[in-house]
């Protein structure tokens, strides 16, 4: 078996939730072990930190870490970065800059500008720069991208997708308790884009991943439901696709009772699938005139959906796994990159900085349909 790459982590630092879970996931295949990090920008809690983590070199500031790994004959491979958004770009400049290759959070910045400037840097520099679009690393989801690619549900006619939280309904972030609604509803370190670039962005790619179309046209709405919040958390769109397709968006992190409901339904001219990420061991098939068929992780017969299965069938995996998919798929790249090898068949399906780009495009677009749209009133006839 190859080598363990080397990873540092930006972020993610104690009480922090996606840190935690990018260490867990680069760990469940044994192909990166966590060596370096600057787990916060307050020196003290950083080291803190990287001791209950198991670290061994902890650095007060990513700059001053992303100098030193460089310079270092055992420095890091590759470098996570869970940071808040406004500081995804910065850091993730510094490390290609510095020769290391990029694991990153999406969004991938916050402007689109600054995201096309990432994905020429990492072009030049030739480093990886996976974006962890988690729900993409599901075995299920891999299975419906391929089933779409053989034509098997027929042309795309009908693509609906939705992402329902429940977490913000009330204004949490004003009680100074939880640290991610803070931070995540605050423009200067979230972005302008609140329920849009957080949940969003997720449901706009799974579409695009799963049916392997971008639309052209969208008319969107942002909305805020809760008084005084900064950035929306509510979105509803319409997506138009190439082929003649049309395509339904909304995510909401109000809707009263859902906990993570992001949820996909693609129709074709010969039959229909859909997923559901809150039992995502589980794919539906339904043909045109035919019964519902309910097919399984573990049992489908596709490369790529046995490529990111790891337990027999009846061993439910699930979001840490699909996690886990990226880094795996992440360090079969960047040993082909540093080998000078073509990339590996099985990891083509990386989310990577090109993903977290047209995600960007996808922002800019729903508000400027925002800013433009027209509500026609309802009139009684007579």
């Amino acid at each position: 078996m190859a080598r363990r790459l080397r990873l540092g982590m930006v972020g993610g630092g104690q009480g922090a939730f996606i840190g935690a879970v990018h260490r867990i996931a680069a760990r469940i295949d044994d192909r990166f072990e966590l060596v370096a990090g600057a787990l916060s920008s307050d020196p003290q809690r950083a080291q803190a930190s990287a001791d209950e983590a198991g670290i061994a070199r902890s650095y007060p500031s990513w700059q001053e870490m992303a100098r030193a790994e460089a310079a270092r004959d055992d420095g890091i491979d590759a470098v996570a970065i869970v940071t808040p958004n406004h500081l995804h770009a910065p850091v993730a400049a510094a490390f290609l800059n510095a020769g290391i290759h990029v694991i990153c959070d999406k969004p991938l910045a916050m402007t689109l500008e600054e995201g096309e400037a990432l994905a020429q840097l990492a072009r030049e520099k030739n480093r990886l720069f996976a974006l962890t679009h988690t729900y993409s690393g599901y075995p299920m989801v891999r299975h419906a991208r391929e089933l779409v690619e053989a034509g098997e549900i027929g042309e795309v006619r009908v693509v609906q997708v939705e992402y329902a939280q429940d977490w913000l309904a009330k204004p949490v972030e004003l009680t100074g308790e939880n640290r991610q609604a803070i931070w995540r509803t605050d423009p200067k370190q979230a972005g302008r884009a609140g329920c849009l670039g957080d949940i969003g962005t997720h449901a706009y790619h799974l579409a695009a991943f799963a049916t392997g179309m971008l639309p052209k046209q969208i008319v969107a709405e942002l909305h805020t439901f809760v008084e005084g919040r900064q950035v929306d958390d509510h979105i509803e769109a319409l997506l138009r696709y190439e082929n003649g397709a049309r395509g339904m968006l909304w995510a909401s992190q109000v809707a009263s009772g859902a906990e993570n409901a992001l949820r996909l339904r693609v129709y074709g001219s010969k039959a229909h699938i859909a997923f559901d990420q809150e039992n995502p061991n589980e794919l539906l098939f339904t043909p045109l005139g035919g019964a519902m068929q309910k097919l399984t992780r573990g049992r489908v017969d596709s490369a790529i959906a046995r490529h990111a299965t790891r337990v027999p069938p009846g061993h439910p995996e699930g979001y840490l796994e699909a996690f886990a998919q990226l880094y795996k798929d992440a360090a079969l790249q960047i040993e082909a990159i540093d080998a000078g090898l073509p990339l590996p068949e099985e990891s083509r399906l990386l989310t990577t900085v090109d993903d977290g780009v047209a995600g960007l495009r996808f922002i800019d677009a729903v508000f400027e349909s925002h800013a433009k749209l027209l509500w026609q009133d309802v009139r009684n006839g007579g």
